[in-house]
């Protein structure tokens, strides 16, 4: 098994993926896990991890609320704090919101600096409520 050394970091792809061909846990690296920890971070609730009881970003608290210019300030300082506090490889510069066409639907522009390299990136998180659509009901 080839071993993947960054400084950037190392971790499980999520969801986990598991192969018998790589005999273990998809594994991801640099900006690629940096990006996919930033949306585990952003879609967890406070609270939610056992281990880590003040991990998370609380979005889903705002998801049925009017986009007032007081709420986008407030989801803006929302994911700038979890984002300083929880992710230490980088450094926010900015977060903008968007409002879509699509109801429902807000997009979430994060502007970061990893620190390490120096280097500016952006990821933009779709933040909505993803329906129960072709849910079955199994007893």
């Amino acid at each position: 098994m080839e071993e993947n050394i960054s400084f950037l970091g190392t971790g499980w792809s999520f969801p986990p993926e598991f192969s018998r061909a790589r005999r273990g846990v998809k594994m991801i690296s640099d900006e690629t896990d940096i990006e996919n920890s930033l949306e585990v971070l952003l879609a967890t609730r406070i609270g939610e991890r056992i281990m880590q009881p003040e991990y998370g970003c609380n979005l889903n608290e705002m998801m049925f609320e009017p986009l007032t210019l007081s709420l986008q300030t407030y989801i803006r300082d929302l994911v700038f704090t979890a984002i300083y506090y929880f992710e230490p490889r980088i450094s926010p510069e900015e977060v903008t919101l968007t409002a879509t066409e699509e109801e429902g639907l807000i997009l979430v522009s994060i502007d970061y600096v990893i620190r390490s390299t120096n280097t500016r990136h952006n990821i933009v998180y779709p933040f909505y409520l993803q329906e129960g659509t072709l849910v079955t009901r199994q007893f």
